[in-house]
């Protein structure tokens, strides 16, 4: 039996890294899918390879009228909305002294504000699902940040936070939707790629991130897919409120 079968599934940021693995193994696990991204061009193009009626939408995940117009959208389609992937974020390093006011705000707009949003127009649409969940996306950096991630480590802090009250929330009301974030630790994906870039020893770097993990390496997108799978699915329906590491130890250590 698929783990997610007929159910509706929306996943940000779907056109690359994370997104993309979790939106092609959601659909190999029997969901139908729609991918949200503001890079068309990838995200028509994956798509139309996952098939099985994915529905790709362009999206601004930081504004407003954009979860407006994607909920809309999802209840014409497919009349409501199972799973709810908050995965879209951005990663720009700064210190307290080097970052300034425009990257503070970008960042929490996209990381933070898109999560309140999405959970905020999402949730009425997935009433109407028997077993609902949402998955944000957070990171280990939003327990255990570091002097150059100011502002991405508070913004996914936010998350963390965000994720709880909304787990409560879903729960006091009986809507059997659950929330619960997922704090992944270094991912290969274009994120991490973009840290490796800015070092002349691209080797060196990537030994450096795999050596604070205690299991010895980084992960992989598929590794943190395969734990939203089981958010998502009817298997997880006891756990809601929780900010799973799935870190290889990093913050068991």
């Amino acid at each position: 039996m698929k783990q997610v079968n007929n159910k509706i599934a929306l996943i940000t940021g779907g056109a690359s890294g994370i997104g993309e693995t979790t939106a092609r193994l959601l659909s190999r696990e029997g969901a139908k899918i729609i991918i949200t991204d503001l890079d068309v061009i990838k995200g028509e193009r994956i798509s139309k390879e996952i098939g099985y009626d994915t529905l790709f939408l362009e999206h601004d995940v930081s504004s407003e009228n954009g979860w407006v117009k994607v909920i809309k959208s999802i209840e014409e389609r497919f009349g409501k909305l199972d799973i709810l992937v908050n995965n879209a974020g951005m990663s720009k390093p700064g210190s307290i002294e080097t970052a300034d006011f425009n990257l503070w705000k970008k960042t929490m707009s996209v990381n933070a504000d898109s999560v309140f949003l999405g959970c905020k127009y999402g949730i009425e649409l997935m009433k109407k699902s028997e077993n609902a969940s949402i998955i944000n996306i957070a990171s280990t950096l939003g327990i255990s940040t570091s002097a150059i991630q100011t502002c991405y480590g508070a913004s996914k802090s936010a998350v963390i936070n965000l994720t709880k009250s909304i787990a409560i929330y879903c729960g006091e009301k009986r809507n059997n939707i659950r929330c619960n974030a997922i704090l992944p630790g270094a991912i290969r994906t274009p994120m991490f790629e973009s840290y490796l870039n800015m070092s002349e020893d691209l080797e060196m770097a990537e030994k450096e991130f795999a050596s604070a993990h205690p299991i010895g390496r980084v992960g992989e997108p598929l590794e943190i897919a395969n734990a939203i799978l089981f958010l998502a699915s009817d298997e997880a329906s006891f756990i809601t409120g929780a900010a799973l590491p799935v870190d290889g130890g990093l913050t068991a250590a």
